[in-house]
């Protein structure tokens, strides 16, 4: 195998990476990390955009479905269909960005080997062996697309999640039982109760720890909460900078339930699995939705419990409207733009930006 290897002293080629990496930043731009992965990270990609391009993504590496599962699998690489779809969206508006954002997501179709495989998953593992480091290589990545920020993985390892699921055989609803893979958790009929990941105590990659600890806001969400906004806190570097840093740290609710993972949850349930998993974090603000817990997705939920989820993490429960007009639970990149900039104008340190 002529891959990368996870064990590579990546510090060591930081005056290597100088030259590849994104953009100079625009001046008292705000410097925002965010965590995540799929789609929800990059609807909230597309939105901070807009704001800064001083916007790190950190994602997560534990997919192990589709095309990143075969090339994971086949190459012993980090899946990169994450770290693929926050390259697109942080893509421009202008004709080279979104012409470089479709060609990353185009799928090959047919019947032969490459059927399903995204061009942009064979052109980020492609760099991968090439340069023999995923930093180096998704930074020229970044610059071929000419995006706004930057995209790393949140682990230097491939990882799987391991989930405690109850009833997922339908035959027996009430036993608990262990589903591993984020694709088979995601799909669970069953109920999850808590995850972990596979290797424990993985390590994380450097760069990712100093963009939170460096960051002026930290965002977390939205996304699958199991499998792409956990995954983050369990991370034991990445888990000890989000407690240590000095940013403010941003958690932003999804739309609606997720069938599977977590189905006929409500927005406090999403605190407290937040609070289960990561009990010293602490969080400035949590974004949302108002539409949706006012009888949307989440049903009428109750707005005085969620604002005491809230407070026991220290948190202020900012009510906005971010969901697209067309009545699907799909984020709009304006919207969700505009309720960050109020958030980080009036619940940080830092406004206007430094």
């Amino acid at each position: 195998m002529t891959g990368y290897s996870p064990a590579r002293q990546w510090q060591q080629r930081s005056g290597e990476r100088a030259q590849t990496g994104p953009r100079p930043p625009r001046p008292g731009a705000p410097r925002i990390t965010a965590l995540g992965g799929g789609q929800g990270l990059s609807a909230s990609l597309s939105a901070l955009r807009r704001l800064t391009n001083e916007l790190t993504a950190g994602v997560t590496v534990a997919d192990d479905g589709g095309s990143s599962g075969r090339l994971r699998a086949e190459l012993g690489v980090l899946p990169p269909g994450d770290l693929r779809k926050a390259l697109a969206a942080l893509c421009g508006d202008d004709d080279w960005g979104r012409t470089w954002s479709e060609v990353l997501q185009q799928r090959f179709t047919g019947d032969g080997d490459l059927r399903g495989h995204a061009v942009g998953n064979l052109l980020i593992v492609a760099l991968w062996e090439k340069l023999g480091d995923p930093v180096e290589a998704l930074n020229w990545v970044g610059r071929l697309l000419n995006v706004q920020g930057r995209v790393l993985p949140m682990s230097a390892v491939p990882l799987d999640i391991e989930a405690e699921v109850r009833g997922h055989d339908p035959d027996r609803p009430h036993e608990l039982g262990a589903v591993r893979g984020q694709a088979s958790v995601a799909a669970t009929p069953g109920t999850v109760q808590s995850v972990r990941l596979l290797p424990e105590e993985p390590p994380a990659v450097p760069e990712a720890v100093q963009a939170v600890l460096e960051a002026d806001w930290v965002v977390l969400g939205p996304g699958s909460w199991f499998t792409s906004v956990l995954p983050h806190l369990l991370v034991p570097e990445l888990a000890k900078a989000l407690t240590e840093t000095r940013a403010r740290r941003l958690l932003t609710l999804n739309l609606a339930p997720q069938p599977g993972e977590t189905e006929g949850f409500t927005p406090q349930r999403h605190l407290d699995v937040i609070a289960d998993h990561a009990p010293d974090l602490a969080v400035d603000a949590i974004l949302v939705d108002e539409r949706a817990v006012t009888g949307g997705a989440f049903g009428v939920a109750d707005l005085a419990g969620l604002e005491k989820a809230a407070e026991r993490m220290g948190a202020a429960l900012v009510l906005g409207s971010v969901a697209r007009s067309d009545g699907t639970p799909r984020h709009d990149p304006e919207l969700l733009a505009a309720a960050y900039d109020r958030i980080f104008r009036t619940h940080g340190r830092i406004g206007p930006w430094r």
